[in-house]
């Protein structure tokens, strides 16, 4: 469904990304791991529009969409759940999950579709008319998902997902993530801090270093890995 090669992305003068390659299978939940600044978020932003390839080729269903407006990107079927959940504060829960429909045509569905988001993130409907930036961080994580969810995306790019909020509230998300996969067919590309709990749910991953892939192979295989044990999975 979504394939990189050789793509380049750089911040000024400086490097961020070095001809990484790698490929998403329809269906599946691929991860990246890697320590901070390894290039994980500016892959993610490079996939959809938000920062600018030097180099490379991002292609997406056969299509290049290399450098596309984020927009374009979006209304291709690629949906981004960002770090740090930038959900519209000032706007109620409603409001948010409305403008995750925003370039949908097929406004029939929206209410349906809230349903089935109500369905895995019942919380939010007990928030509908509550202003976002009053949501704890965990409710925040929820409605950013379910925001992006909003544009009937066929891939959904996922972005430190249990950043900042509580256990409990960080295994009830995941636990959804896998059903958006399994009910809705849905294909997940993910980073997370948290690399052992991201390889448990995903099915190929990818580790990322200083900007460059290093290692890839099958979830299960990589946490069996002695040396991705070591320096990722605490031992």
């Amino acid at each position: 469904m979504l394939e990189l090669t050789d793509l380049t992305v750089g911040y000024g003068g400086i490097t961020a990304l070095h001809g990484i390659s790698l490929k998403v299978e329809q269906g599946t939940i691929v991860t990246l791991i890697g320590a901070n600044g390894a290039g994980k978020t500016t892959t993610l932003r490079a996939i959809s529009g938000l920062v600018w390839a030097k180099g490379g080729r991002v292609t997406f269903e056969g299509e290049d969409i290399t450098n596309q407006p984020p927009h374009k990107i979006v209304a291709r079927g690629i949906a981004h759940s960002p770090e740090g959940r930038m959900v519209f504060a000032n706007l109620t829960v409603h409001e948010n999950l409305q403008m995750g429909a925003y370039l949908r045509s097929d406004k029939a569905n929206f209410a349906k579709d809230l349903d089935f988001i109500f369905t895995i993130f019942p919380r939010l409907k007990e928030r509908l008319q509550q202003t976002a930036g009053t949501l704890s961080g965990g409710e925040q994580q929820m409605l950013a998902i379910g925001r992006a969810l909003m544009s009937k995306p066929k891939l959904l790019l996922l972005d430190e997902p249990s950043l900042g909020i509580a256990p409990l509230l960080t295994k009830t998300i995941f636990e959804q993530i896998v059903a958006i996969n399994r009910d809705l067919k849905l294909t997940v590309l993910l980073i997370e801090q948290n690399a052992n709990l991201a390889l448990e749910i995903s099915h190929y991953g990818y580790v990322l270093e200083t900007g460059r892939i290093i290692l890839q192979d099958a979830a299960a295989a990589l946490r069996a890995n002695p040396k991705v044990r070591e320096a990722y999975l605490g031992g």
